[in-house]
């Protein structure tokens, strides 16, 4: 199970992680032994609540498909072992990030008086401005 919440979690089930070989350069293991992880999550056929999957399907990140499949690559470490936790907790974080519910904004008004500052520094401002023209005897 990846735990997202204390009340979300999804089985290790619903992740498909294929071995793959990293890009790059390499030493003699490069062409033989496969590292990097894919990791392919399906976010409209998951276990999540309807309210995090269409959160996840509005978010403008490019592992996201149009299809609604979160597509992570790892191959930063050096063992597939490392590279599969690398890829889960990334998904995790992902998956974690849309959880979190955004403060509703409470709408505010400025004083009264900060208003009336703003307009006589403007004014000062014009003055100063206008002091620079041409001189006339």
């Amino acid at each position: 199970m990846l735990q997202i919440t204390d009340r979300t979690a999804i089985p290790l089930s619903e992740i498909e992680l294929t071995a793959i070989r990293s890009q790059g350069a390499g030493g003699q293991n490069v062409n033989k032994v496969a590292t990097a992880i894919h990791l392919r999550f399906d976010i409209r056929t998951s276990s999540l609540s309807p309210l995090y999957k269409e959160r996840l399907l509005n978010l403008s990140d490019s592992r996201i498909t149009k299809d609604g499949i979160i597509i992570i690559k790892a191959q930063q470490q050096r063992t597939q072992e490392q590279n599969k936790a690398d890829a889960l907790s990334r998904l995790q974080e992902l998956l974690q990030s849309v959880t979190i519910m955004p403060k509703k904004r409470k709408p505010t008004r400025s004083s009264r008086r900060s208003g009336q500052k703003r307009l006589d520094s403007k004014t000062k401002r014009g003055q100063i401005k206008a002091l620079r023209g041409k001189v006339e005897e």
